[in-house]
């Protein structure tokens, strides 16, 4: 197997995988990042994206990543394709394996592998992904201001979304699979005396439907029971909040995680327990998942690193 050494090792390229380049080139740290199956991030699926500093009139997901990808590059940053597969970080130098076949042998490691949204599977799903369905409310309700939204899920998060979007939308609908919310009293309790939000429980969505976009959905009430029934409605806008994955497998031997697998760090900092391991982004983000606290995050995890290196005097 062919082996590399290198300073500084990211791995993941969303806003804190790039971010982190752009700071550890500036920094001479000479940084090799993996871009990962999905160069980019979860933001390259989203169309449009009004929240980020520095651009008053808006600018679409890949858009962004691509001008991130462009700054990290400009400062020295070696941008590659591939996909670490298994980690050892037992002692360093760490070692990271790329694609089955390549061995990175690094003093430093970021960690910035995002998580992964959960989807019900449907084909339309996909179909309509950047055209009304949407995982992050935070993100794209503002598209939705006084129109007809479905939000489906029944724990904290998707109560959460579901108050927030009715903020901004004319109704909500929360489609719960169940019988009743899974989500903590108080939230239950402001939701249901919401007047903007209608709780469909005991629904499942089986498809959606629009011309250039979504513009329904397609339930069916009491799958499978003797008063089962099947009807459409209208909606504008379609939220998944049964939560994410990090993308965290290849380290969770060695470093510690949630119930969920979020990679637990110190305080306000992006540092694990293993020194010279750093995580940053959503793959230890489970409140914010935002570009912009990814990117924070992702400057955050670059200076330690170059803190780190210059401790032990390697740079």
């Amino acid at each position: 197997m062919e082996i590399e050494k290198v300073k500084c090792l990211i791995v993941g390229s969303g806003p804190a995988g790039y971010t982190a380049a752009i700071y550890a080139g500036r920094a001479n740290l000479s940084p090799v990042l993996y871009e990962g199956l999905q160069p980019g991030g979860q933001l390259t699926t989203t169309t449009d994206v009004e929240n980020f500093p520095g651009y008053p009139e808006g600018i679409s997901g890949p858009q962004l990543m691509e001008d991130l990808r462009a700054q990290a590059g400009r400062f020295g940053a070696d941008i590659r394709f591939g996909i670490a597969t298994a980690s050892d970080l037992s002692k360093a130098p760490y070692k990271i394996t790329i694609d089955g076949d390549k061995e990175i042998e690094t003093e430093t490691l970021i960690i910035a592998t995002g998580a992964t949204a959960k989807y019900l599977g449907l084909d339309d799903e996909k179909k309509y992904a950047g055209m009304g369905v949407s995982a992050c409310a935070t993100c794209d309700g503002f598209f939705y201001r006084k129109k007809v939204v479905a939000v489906v899920g029944g724990g904290d998060t998707a109560c959460e979304e579901a108050i927030y979007l009715a903020g901004l939308a004319s109704k909500v609908y929360l489609v719960v699979r169940k019988p009743y919310l899974r989500a903590s009293k108080i939230m239950q309790e402001r939701v249901r005396n919401h007047e903007k939000i209608e709780v469909l429980f005991e629904h499942n969505v089986t498809g959606l439907f629009g011309e250039n976009g979504v513009e329904g959905m397609s339930l069916v009430k009491r799958w499978g029971e003797p008063d089962e029934e099947r009807y459409t409605l209208p909606v504008d806008g379609f939220f998944l909040a049964i939560g994410h994955k990090p993308n965290s497998d290849i380290f969770k031997p060695y470093l510690d995680t949630d119930e969920v697998g979020y990679i637990i760090t110190t305080p306000d900092k992006p540092c694990t327990k293993i020194p010279g391991v750093f995580a940053a982004g959503d793959v230890a983000d489970p409140h914010y998942r935002q570009a912009i606290t990814a990117a924070g995050s992702g400057c955050k995890a670059a200076i330690e690193a170059e803190r780190y290196l210059s401790e032990k005097g390697l740079i």
